[in-house]
């Protein structure tokens, strides 16, 4: 797989470390043990259009944001972390 690092270029996915799930928003520290235990614990397995963080650990250390689809592998979007998804279809 190939993916394109917004600093660096295309990159082969050895460079690379997927981080999990992009656009995760983090409960309030008053949280319930339920609410921070689902946070943490359960993720949703997509089959299709999925973002994801990923870091460039053997080039230029940053993490960004990654489109992918889970079924073919095929990256549709990188982006930096802070900045807009874009219009994409999931």
């Amino acid at each position: 797989m190939l993916l394109t690092c917004p600093w660096c270029g295309p990159r082969m996915e050895s460079e690379f470390h997927c981080g999990g799930p992009a656009h995760l928003t983090r409960p309030p520290l008053t949280c319930s043990d339920d609410e921070w235990a689902d946070y943490l614990l359960m993720r949703d397995n997509p089959a299709g259009p999925h973002r994801e963080r990923w870091r460039h650990t053997y080039g230029c250390g940053q993490w960004f944001n990654v489109l992918r689809d889970t079924l073919t592998h095929e990256v549709t979007q990188t982006y930096r972390m802070g900045t807009a998804a874009g219009d994409v279809d999931e």
